[in-house]
């Protein structure tokens, strides 16, 4: 057996109460999750994959899913998760990325290379690559050590208290560091933990009768939970929420609808293995605040010079913590850049309040953040002038009460062609996720430029907003899509 996320996870299978189960499914006892396990280890033994390679891992938030992953770092191999819907650009990309020759989903072994991955030492000791958006538009491979994310894990366990008793339910998407740390978190504590593969109210109402203790969601599902009438939660005792930004009156929301119930808001970046940051549900004064650090974490806000800001005073939150990653895959270059001496660059813009704590104010880096999951608009872009009819595309998050940020997307198309705002949305449909194809796509003349005549994502909206004729030039799109 290799890393500690596998001891972790073997401990915590061998607590009597420990189970994993699936809303649409059979879900796995300890047993069963712990025998396929050694069926996946001694599958890619058989494939002769060796120590730190990386392993795609396709991913449909099944019990079976954490059971393969358990296998994969007991063979000390490198998991990479992957869903198992992603689209084909997605999927080519990451591959391209890892170079790995083996991907497993369930039981079934697939070589999508010829050749091994070379080797590398950035992967000794990982647990992990997990790819997020990239401001380049290509996905970035954030590579998370066993002992880094074992650390944290026990970080989590003294804030959060899971207690073996309780019912853990997750409608994120195992492919995401949020939905990760929490099912492992709740595996170490001897917890049942229900996976959600589709979020819907239906489903997380049924959850709740049956029991549910603990729910972990993102803002977005918790703005769709309640606009369809808060369920009733008899044992829920705890919301854990992070991935994007917490608004006052959401969070007002939550805490009025279940009084009983504590509202624990979790800011971090994959990058520092999540939850550097926490705040418990407490007084109005406190609405805006990501908290105070968790453990081990320290942090700096500075101006555009790199001087300390002053209390009050708007700058860059950067983050220094044992648990972050070991750097980015393949991208020494983009490693060094996003640190600062120790401390990582966030992007974000904060400030510190009298009381100790720290507010977000906004980003200076032009993810979009849409229910909870972090999109670079140049992938976006990229994946719209790809269609033969596009001359170009420019895309930016837009405040949306629903989904934090709706894509709106300005297309220019080649002239003389008559390609339909429809024709173009379900063509983006079948090329991107869900969740990355735009909500609203009007077409222009021209991308919309700022003062130095530059094409200017900030100036997107001042077009996609101002356009009414939805039946030719903008279409909403706002599905969950999380």
């Amino acid at each position: 057996m290799t890393g500690a996320l596998a001891k972790i996870m073997r401990e915590g299978l061998a607590l009597p109460g420990c189970r994993i189960d699936e809303h649409s499914g059979p879900g796995m006892s300890r047993s069963e999750i712990a025998a396929h396990a050694d069926l996946v280890e001694g599958s890619l033994r058989e494939a002769g994959v060796r120590p730190h390679d990386p392993v795609h891992v396709a991913i449909g938030n099944r019990a079976l899913d954490l059971g393969t992953l358990l296998g994969v770092w007991q063979a000390g191999a490198v998991a990479v998760p992957i869903h198992r819907n992603a689209a084909p650009l997605t999927r080519a990309a990451v591959e391209r990325a890892t170079r790995a020759r083996l991907l497993i989903d369930g039981l079934i072994l697939d070589t999508i290379a010829d050749e091994d991955p070379p080797e590398r030492t950035l992967l000794d000791g990982a647990a992990l690559v997990v790819f997020t958006s990239g401001s380049t538009g290509a996905p970035k491979g954030v590579v998370l050590g066993h002992d880094a994310l074992a650390r944290k894990l026990a970080v989590l366990d003294h804030l959060l208290g899971f207690r073996p008793d309780d019912v853990v339910v997750v409608p994120l998407q195992l492919t995401f560091i949020f939905g990760i740390w929490a099912s492992l978190l709740a595996i170490r504590s001897g917890a049942t933990l229900v996976l959600v593969q589709k979020f819907t109210h239906a489903t997380l109402a049924s959850q709740f009768a049956a029991g549910a203790t603990v729910l972990a969601a993102v803002p977005t599902m918790l703005r769709a939970l309640l606009a369809d009438g808060a369920p009733p939660g008899p044992q829920l005792r705890a919301v854990l929420t992070g991935g994007e930004a917490l608004s006052p009156s959401l969070a007002q929301a939550v805490c009025g609808s279940w009084p009983e119930v504590e509202l624990v808001d979790l800011y971090g970046s994959t990058e520092t293995g999540s939850c550097d940051f926490h705040h418990r549900s407490g007084a109005a004064s406190e609405a805006g605040s990501i908290g105070t650090p968790t453990e081990g974490v320290s942090f700096r806000i500075v101006r555009d010079d790199g001087t300390p800001a002053s209390e009050g005073e708007v700058g860059e939150l950067r983050i220094r913590t044992v648990c972050g990653m070991h750097g980015y895959l393949d991208n020494a270059e983009l490693t060094e850049s996003s640190f600062e001496a120790d401390h990582f660059r966030t992007g974000d813009l904060a400030r510190l309040r009298p009381d100790g704590q720290v507010e977000i104010v906004g980003r200076s880096k032009e993810i979009i953040s849409r229910g909870g999951n972090k999109i670079s608009p140049l992938e976006i872009e990229n994946a719209l002038c790809a269609h033969p009819d596009v001359a170009a595309a420019l895309c930016a998050g837009v405040p949306n009460e629903r989904l934090g940020e709706a894509i709106h997307a300005v297309v220019v198309l080649k002239p003389g062609l008559a390609l339909t705002v429809d024709e173009l949305w379900r063509w983006a449909s079948a090329n991107l996720e869900r969740y990355k194809v735009p909500d609203v796509i009007v077409f222009s003349d021209m991308l919309p430029s700022g003062a130095t005549g530059k094409a200017s994502r900030a100036m997107v909206s001042t077009l996609t907003l101002v356009s009414t004729d939805t039946s030719t030039t903008s279409m909403p799109r706002l599905p969950l899509g999380v």
